[in-house]
């Protein structure tokens, strides 16, 4: 039974992958920050077992990692999003953004790596996002930690693949998630329009990406988008 850490876990693409991989047949953990409920819910529905750590603080993620059986997939899921101006984001608000969306993965990395590299085999999946691909004005700091997933991911899938470990990440683009409830209704359309598939798409369909790149045994370094055609690059 493959053990799968998952963070950002308890809610949006997380909490879909949490559902999917221990319906197939693994044994999930998921990381969460704040929200106990959903996490004890979730918890209780899957048999996941849910883990109180801000990805950002690396000790608590190395106690958590410790409490687990060597991990064979980690899903890093864990972001946060900013939306206003670059004249407008304060320094502690950027260094949040990148202190979760992209130290975080270091964290979580450097956490499992050690149980990957005795068995020589792994799988590190990143959740990235178009912008970190072309771009979103008033999503800067946001696009920027992306961009550098992205590149993290590439970089990670040349230093590990000697050791026989697999670094890809997927793109979302419009999904329907908590990060886009600030976008109004006439947005959300304007968005569906744009994309050639002529919707949004579900965290479900994410999660769905995930586990195909968890099974592709002879892929490594590429970032899948999952976008509809919104963003064909």
């Amino acid at each position: 039974m493959k053990q799968v850490l998952i963070t950002g876990g308890s809610r949006g693409i997380g909490a879909a992958a949490v559902r999917l991989f221990a319906a197939r047949g693994c044994r999930v953990a998921f990381l969460y920050e704040k929200n106990e409920a959903a996490a004890r819910a979730l918890s209780a529905e899957t048999g996941a077992e849910a883990i109180a750590c801000d990805v950002a603080d690396g000790p608590a993620v190395e106690r958590a990692v410790a409490g687990l059986a060597p991990v064979d997939i980690l899903i890093n899921n864990a972001g946060l999003s900013h939306v206003g101006l670059i004249s407008q984001i304060t320094s502690e608000q950027w260094d949040r953004l990148f202190a979760v969306n992209v130290k975080g993965i270091y964290h979580t990395v450097r956490a499992v790596l050690p149980g990957m590299l005795q068995k020589q085999a792994g799988c590190i999946l990143n959740v990235s996002s178009m912008w970190g691909q072309v771009g979103a004005s008033c999503e800067a700091a946001y696009s920027a930690t992306k961009g550098a997933v992205d590149a993290l991911t590439k970089a990670l899938a040349k230093e590990l693949g000697p050791s026989g470990i697999r670094v890809n990440g997927v793109s979302p683009g419009m999904i329907d998630t908590d990060m886009n409830a600030h976008l109004s209704a006439e947005d959300v359309a304007a968005l569906a329009e744009e994309t050639p598939l002529g919707r949004i798409g579900t965290p479900e369909q994410v999660a769905e990406a995930l586990w195909d790149l968890s099974r592709a045994e002879f892929i490594t370094g590429q970032i899948l988008a999952v976008n509809g055609g919104l963003c064909i690059t």
